[in-house]
C-alpha cells in the first residue's frame, strides 16, 4: 500500500510491535500499513461516520487483515477499552477537536505509551493540552504536501522519556535569543510563544517552518489592511495587537535565519 508522505511519517513514529488505535481512520490505510509493515501486531480503526466506516471495513477485508485489524464505529476513543492499545494516532482534524477527543475519554489513555497526532490547525491548542495533561513532546515535524502544511506531534507520558529526551520544564523554559543586529536587547521566547510555534521545531527549524510563519504574517497583514478602514477604537486596539504579533514573528524568523547562516 502506497501511503502519502504525511501518513508515512506518522507510521514511522509508531514503535515496532505496537498495538495501535487509529481514530478517524477514514479508509484504514494507516492501520493496514502498520500491520503489514510489522509496526503493529494489532490495530483498531475507529470511524464515527458510516461512509468511511464502510470504506475502512472493505479496505481491511481486501488486505486480508480482518483477523488483525478491528474496524469499529464510534465516537473518538469510545471504540477502545482501557489498556487495549499502547499507541493512539489521530490525524487530519483540528487541534481543538483532537483535544476534545482526548479529553472526553481520558480513562482510555491508561496504558497508552505514545500519542501520534497530526492537527490540521490549532497546533498550539494541542500542545497546551499535552502540557497540562502531563504528556511530553519527543518529536515535532512540519511538512508540505499537495500545497498544504502539516505538523506531526509525538508525545509520551511524563517520566517515560528515553535518556536524553527533554522534560516539559526544559521544553517550555523561557529563552533569550540574540537578535539579528548586535546591540539590540535579546529577544524573549516565552512559554506561550514556544507553545504557539513548537519548541522542537524552533530548536531545529525546517525551511517549511519559515514558509508557514511567513504565510501567517501575510494573513495578519491582510487583517490589518481590512481594519485600517474602520474608525472604531476597538479596531485600532486590535490593529496594535496584530502589529505586535507580526513584529514578534518577524524577529523570531530573523533570529532563526541568523542561526542557520
Amino acid at each position: 500500500m502506497k501511503l502519502s508522505r504525511r501518513l508515512q511519517l506518522i507510521l514511522e513514529q509508531v514503535p515496532s510491535g505496537s498495538r495501535i488505535a487509529d481514530i478517524g481512520s477514514d479508509h484504514a490505510m494507516l492501520p493496514v500499513a502498520a500491520v503489514e509493515s510489522g509496526r503493529a501486531v494489532m490495530a483498531v480503526a475507529g470511524e464515527v461516520n458510516p461512509g468511511p466506516f464502510d470504506a475502512a471495513t472493505k479496505q481491511v477485508a481486501a488486505a486480508g487483515l480482518s483477523h488483525s485489524i478491528s474496524v469499529r464505529r464510534g465516537d473518538g476513543l469510545q471504540v477502545i477499552s482501557p489498556e487495549e492499545v499502547d499507541v493512539i494516532t489521530i490525524a487530519g482534524m483540528g487541534g481543538g477537536l483532537i483535544t476534545s477527543i482526548l479529553d472526553a475519554d481520558q480513562d482510555k489513555l491508561k496504558g497508552v505509551s505514545q500519542l501520534v497526532l497530526q492537527p490540521n490547525v490549532g497546533e498550539d491548542i494541542l500542545r497546551r493540552w499535552l502540557l497540562e495533561h502531563h504528556w511530553v513532546l519527543i518529536s515535532e515535524m512540519i511538512i508540505e504536501e499537495d500545497h498544504k502544511l502539516y505538523e506531526i506531534l509525538t508525545a509520551v507520558p511524563e517520566g517515560s522519556q528515553s535518556e536524553g529526551q527533554l522534560t516539559n520544564e526544559q521544553l517550555y523554559q523561557e529563552q533569550t535569543w540574540q537578535r539579528e543586529w548586535s546591540g539590540e536587547p535579546p529577544l524573549v521566547i516565552s512559554r506561550d510563544l514556544l507553545l504557539q510555534m513548537g519548541p522542537l521545531l524552533l530548536a531545529d527549524p525546517d525551511p517549511v517552518l519559515f514558509e508557514k510563519w511567513e504565510g501567517e504574517i501575510t494573513k495578519l497583514e491582510g487583517i490589518l489592511a481590512s481594519l485600517s478602514s474602520s474608525k472604531l477604537s476597538s479596531a485600532e486596539m486590535k490593529a496594535q495587537d496584530i502589529r505586535k504579533q507580526i513584529k514578534l514573528i518577524q524577529e523570531v524568523l530573523a533570529c532563526l535565519q541568523k542561526d542557520k547562516q
